[in-house]
């Protein structure tokens, strides 16, 4: 299956020259980390693009990801995974790692081969390219997720660990999520950190508690938790805040923002 873009032209540029100028102008000279697992946002490039560019660029990119994203349109399955295929991009079509992807299935019931949750779904769509400008040879296994208990996280966290263990291979998890929605800046700045807080402790469970307690918006609560707790069973340590900013940073209008920020867990 050949899935077309969904928000090419609209989130970022449909040609591959300008989309590969946007994206190399928010890359940085970061020297880049082996890292297990980050965050990155998902909004159109000219609000988020900085905050991306900043994390991707903070870490080295393997051959093998696997993108984890919040269910925006509520189509498909609650933990959908596309198992074959490609993803047609302006950067050229990214394949999907199908060995991989069945290997992950196999080791969690939790999960369900589906297409149609990703067909429309932008916040997996928009990471791709930046990985492929620094990892050309990039195979990736798409995941979907709807709002899940933490039970539900922890088993799919563990079933990515042991599926990345048992490869044997360098694989990165990457968690797609932006933070507050629409609340005042120094607001969603206040409500965001309480989430950073989380992350840096290396907390699945105090997140996803926490934007629930504190009505964070935070799109990707789950797609980081399940990150967290896959990287912590790899043996991750440490995390930390690569860079931080809201809309209105970009756009000067600081009366209701949408939160971005990239961490990095290894």
């Amino acid at each position: 299956m050949l899935r077309k873009p969904a928000v090419a032209g609209r989130f970022y540029p449909s040609s591959k020259q300008s989309l590969e100028a946007e994206i190399a102008k928010y890359l940085t000279d970061a020297k880049p980390k082996e890292v297990i697992g980050l965050i990155a946002p998902h909004a159109g490039y000219i609000y988020s693009g900085p905050v991306a560019g900043a994390v991707f660029s903070s870490a080295k990119i393997p051959e093998r990801v696997i993108i984890l994203s919040p269910n925006h349109t509520g189509l498909g399955k609650p933990a959908a995974v596309m198992n074959e295929g490609e993803w047609e991009l302006p950067t050229g079509n990214a394949k999907i790692d199908s060995d991989l992807a069945n290997r992950l299935v196999g080791n969690c019931v939790e999960l369900s081969i589906d297409e149609k949750a990703h067909i429309a779904e932008h916040s997996l769509e928009v990471e791709i390219p930046f990985l492929q400008v620094l990892q050309p040879k990039l195979k990736f296994i798409p995941i979907t997720l709807s709002h899940l208990r933490y039970d539900v996280c922890e088993k799919i966290g563990k079933a990515i660990a042991k599926t990345i263990k048992e490869s044997k291979e360098k694989i990165l998890i990457v968690a797609s999520s932006d933070m507050s929605h629409y609340e005042p800046h120094e607001v969603a700045k206040k409500k965001d950190q309480l989430a950073i807080d989380k992350v840096l402790a290396l907390d699945p469970k105090g997140l996803l508690d926490v934007c629930a307690h504190e009505r964070i918006t935070m799109c990707g609560v789950v797609p980081s938790a399940i990150m967290l707790i896959a990287a912590k069973e790899l043996g991750a340590k440490k995390a930390e805040l690569v860079k931080y900013q809201t809309s209105g940073d970009v756009s000067g209008d600081y009366s209701a923002v949408v939160g971005y920020a990239g961490m990095i867990v290894y």
